[in-house]
């Protein structure tokens, strides 16, 4: 099984350790999210890769975000660019300067092919009109925003659930699920955030990820260990791990 989204090095523990717990619980592999850090672990641990970029909480922060990013994912454990996109929401970065950040973002993984992950919030329309000229794979990670749906299948976008479709109140999110077809589905745990359901309350892991796959493989009526088999396939695709 695999664990698509995490911040190892925010989780509780040293993240050898995390990473152990969660070959225990048949999470061989994690894609951890950052820059240099994410790159570092991805050196030091196996099983884990790096999906590097700036975040658009950042966008007001990172001088150049476009060299910052590609002075790392030339690295060959770096498979992917993000996350990035657009977070209004929040708004902790001025809109003009997200939007900017997630096109320069984009603009690098198309020149060097590789997939991006987004992160969109309260944001659906204008992501949507961001990415229709991206040319690559799209991951929308952790999927929170069913009025984006119908973009994503259109486009074949893969769509990524974290712990949150586990909440008994994700009835929404739940139904999205059904409607991803088999190919395009992704499971992430978002760790330390949105623990699923079972561990609610507690700081999420990449071990959790099987909790959010056996509510996944439920409300689709499927097995949950032939679930977690054709999402480690789907990831191995969308990532081009080896």
């Amino acid at each position: 099984m695999i664990d698509t989204h995490a911040h190892l090095e925010m989780c509780d523990g040293e993240p050898e350790d995390v990473a152990a717990a969660a070959a225990d619980a048949g999470v061989s592999r994690i894609l951890t999210i950052g820059r240099e850090q994410a790159v570092g672990l991805a050196e030091q641990i196996p099983g884990v890769w790096a999906v590097v970029g700036v975040h658009p909480h950042e966008a007001a922060e990172v001088g150049d975000p476009a060299a910052a990013v590609r002075e790392l994912i030339g690295h060959p454990r770096a498979v992917a660019v993000g996350e990035c996109g657009l977070d209004f929401y929040r708004d902790y970065a001025p809109r003009d300067r997200q939007r900017a950040l997630f096109e320069q973002q984009l603009a690098l993984a198309a020149e060097l092919s590789k997939p991006v992950v987004v992160h969109t919030r309260a944001a659906s329309q204008e992501t949507a009109a961001v990415l229709a000229s991206f040319p690559g794979t799209v991951v929308l990670h952790c999927f929170s925003a069913p009025d984006l749906l119908p973009v994503a299948l259109e486009r074949g976008y893969y769509v990524s659930f974290a712990g949150n479709v586990t909440y008994p109140k994700a009835g929404e999110l739940r139904e999205a699920a059904r409607q991803v077809p088999g190919d395009r589905l992704l499971a992430e745990t978002d760790s330390p955030y949105l623990s699923p359901q079972p561990r609610r309350g507690r700081p999420n892991e990449p071990a959790n990820i099987v909790h959010t796959v056996s509510i996944l493989a439920e409300a689709r009526g499927e097995d949950a260990d032939e679930l977690g088999a054709r999402l480690d396939v789907n990831a191995t695709a969308a990532f081009a791990l080896g």
